[in-house]
């Protein structure tokens, strides 16, 4: 996916209509008012039903706010996929709904606002099989205004014997559709959206177009989106699936008693039309499962009361009997899940123990599991020599399974990595900066929400230390020290790129405003040279950049300087040998492979030998008078496990790291020893 591309949309059943203008017509919704609104079917397509699952939101046309907004944190909701015309369930609401809570949910480069704005967070109450539309139609049956479409609001009534019907095709506790949906994630990310007031086209988002290891899996209908990639499930997932299945089914349950009872009360109202759900809840499969309420063969007598009088107290007796099983089973998996549960810690504390004091190399490998089996080679710190001068700070990234709270120091004349303390979270689109002794690691975010924590990290005593936080959250934002003050230059929020400055002042405990940057710059590059800031290239929030400019402390503003002759965002800059380099990065259409080099004393950028491979989003650092590039990303070929090296005189070398592998969105640092 790259930017410029058409909005990509799922179709809802009011956007399938024929009519001219079906989002104006009554005819879509029921106008149910907040206490008979009893659940709410949302829509979706092959090609965003992995986006709805995976930021566990949902969405629909504005003019269904009328009804969204109703929604209550609690309440059970459905998924209709229009391609297969099955419906998903049971998931019920995580927030209130509200408009906008993504205003950019379902699009593929955040240049046009979502077209679903009336949204709503969601989580799962029950991981279910879905229901194909002959399964649920005679249940809303009154909803259907064609064929083919129908309101998505739903009655007490329906949204019961929904419930009950989805309950009877529940997947086993223990596989979640956090496990399902691990085969749909899909990373989105690189210029978050933008809309300063509308204007604009906004972020043009750079995918990272990951390749997927099963190609037999459902295809999206969009050759736009990403690649999705399994993750591995983790043991807690089972344990919080089990509970979520133990909560639905005691929900159910005492559903079912309350349901009993009211009709025990109204003699009049037939009770054996609800046999079929009682049916259900025992995980009887029945031939009629329309739940339409009518007595079967039966006709409706109030004669009949004492006999469904005794009907229910002994479906009550039964169903009290089930939560007694329940509640035995449900202890009995807990119980194995704590054991689990303190394994895991177990070995955890065994592999940091390990990485502690140990350095460890190893052939790149496809999954945790296969590394665990593959030969690696380990070596005592001690025995390697390793100098900590010719060493790279690696914080944080992505390594196209999980986002990382990683530290490392890579040796890059022996391929070593050695494992440092980890940070407090997992952090990437971040910048690093040395103030004293200390690494300070600012802004960022987790893949999904940007941060405004600061955190700094001790190399003498190997410890972590929560620093004063930023003005705001922001992430892609460069970092350098000048005149012993750290400063933050620019980034952006997913709402707009910045060209605020900050800087650091420990002395008052917080950060300072400071002179801003003469444009907006999101996933630029800046570094230090000679006690002035340079920065260089991003994202202004309509296309990428080729200027320059430079903060001269002395005169207390920032300076316009030559352009480079090529735009660049997520590149790097470094000093090498009293010079400025901009290396790679992606320009608007790809990332590039092409270097330019800035003399202050000629106040202009030349043409230098280009790298081997077009990459951005890399970690960059010098040694030796050599430049290390590391990792990063080169859209349409997955994640760079390469490193590139560059020397004057002796031009680039491309060479296979076993000790990092695949990397990006991370930060890189050479620590200066005081």
């Amino acid at each position: 996916m790259v930017p410029g591309r058409k909005t990509q949309t799922f179709i809802i059943n009011e956007s399938a209509s024929s009519s001219p203008n079906p989002l104006s017509s009554s005819v879509s919704t029921r106008n149910l008012g907040k206490s008979q609104l009893g659940g709410v079917i949302f829509g979706c397509t092959n090609s965003t039903i992995k986006e709805c699952f995976f930021k566990q939101l949902f969405g629909l046309p504005a003019q269904h706010f009328s009804y969204v907004k109703n929604i209550d944190p609690g309440l059970p909701l459905f998924l209709f996929n229009y391609s297969d015309r099955k419906l998903h369930g049971i998931f019920e609401a995580a927030s209130t709904g509200q408009m906008n809570i993504n205003p950019y949910g379902w699009t593929t480069d955040g240049s046009e606002k979502t077209l679903y704005p009336a949204q709503v967070q969601i989580r799962v109450r029950l991981q279910c099989q879905p229901l194909l539309e002959n399964q649920f139609k005679p249940i809303i049956a009154d909803n259907y205004y064609s064929q083919t479409h129908f309101r998505f609001e739903l009655d007490h009534a329906q949204t019961s014997r929904l419930i009950s019907l989805l309950a009877s095709l529940a997947v086993a506790p223990g596989t979640s559709v956090a496990q399902s949906a691990a085969k749909w994630r899909t990373i989105f990310q690189a210029l978050p959206p933008n809309d300063a007031g509308g204007k604009g086209k906004g972020f043009k988002a750079l995918a990272l177009e990951i390749e997927h290891s099963d190609h037999s899996s459902q295809k999206s209908d969009s050759t736009d989106v990403a690649s999705s990639f399994d993750e591995d499930n983790r043991p807690l997932e089972a344990e919080l699936d089990a509970k979520l299945v133990e909560q639905d089914e005691k929900n159910v349950i005492l559903m079912k008693l309350k349901e009993l009872a009211l009709r025990c009360e109204h003699q009049d109202m037939p009770v054996l039309g609800f046999v079929d759900d009682t049916a259900v809840m025992n995980g009887i499969q029945l031939e009629d499962k329309t739940f339409l309420g009518k007595p079967t063969g039966v006709e409706e007598k109030k004669e009949e009361s004492p006999h469904s009088s005794a009907e229910c107290q002994s479906t009550i007796a039964q169903l009290s009997q089930e939560v007694q099983e329940l509640k035995a089973f449900t202890e009995e998996q807990t119980q194995k899940m704590r054991i689990l549960e303190q394994k895991l810690m177990e070995a955890e504390i065994e592999i940091q123990q390990l990485k502690d004091h140990c350095c460890v190399t190893l052939e790149p490998v496809s999954s945790p599991t296969e590394a665990l089996v593959n030969e690696m080679v380990i070596e005592e710190v001690d025995e390697l020599h390793l100098d900590p001068n010719e060493s790279i700070f690696l914080v944080g990234g992505y390594d196209s399974e999980s986002w990382l709270s990683a530290l490392d120091t890579y040796y890059p004349s022996q391929d070593v990595i050695k494992s440092l303390r980890p940070m407090s979270s997992v952090r990437s689109y971040a910048s690093v900066a040395q103030l004293n002794d200390e690494l300070y690691v600012f802004g960022g975010g987790d893949g999904y929400m940007w941060y405004d924590t600061v955190e700094s990290y001790r190399p003498a005593n190997d410890q972590w230390t929560l620093r004063p936080s930023l003005s705001q959250k922001k992430g892609s934002l460069a970092g350098a020290t000048l005149d012993n003050k750290i400063f933050s230059i620019g980034g952006g929020n997913g709402v707009e790129s910045f060209s605020d400055v900050e800087m650091l002042d420990l002395d008052i405990g917080r950060w300072i405003p400071t002179q801003s940057m003469l444009q907006k710059r999101f996933a630029l590059a800046a570094a230090e040279l000679n006690g002035v800031l340079y920065a260089t290239g991003g994202y202004d929030g309509n296309d990428y950049l080729k200027s320059a400019e430079r903060f001269d402390p002395r005169e207390h503003s920032w300076t316009r300087i030559a352009s480079m002759g090529t735009k660049r965002g997520s590149h790097s800059l470094v000093v090498l040998n009293e010079k400025l380099y901009a290396l790679g990065g992606y320009d608007g259409s790809a990332m590039v492979p092409s270097v330019e080099i800035f003399d202050p004393r000629l106040e202009s950028w030349m043409t230098g030998e280009p790298m081997k491979k077009p990459r951005g989003y890399s970690a960059v650092g010098v040694v030796n008078e050599s430049i290390y590039v590391i990792g990063g990303v080169q859209v349409g070929q997955n994640l760079v496990d390469t490193i590139e090296t560059y020397k004057d005189g002796q031009g680039w070398q491309e060479t296979s790291t076993r000790a990092i592998g695949k990397r990006c969105f991370l930060s890189a640092f050479v620590y200066n020893q005081i």
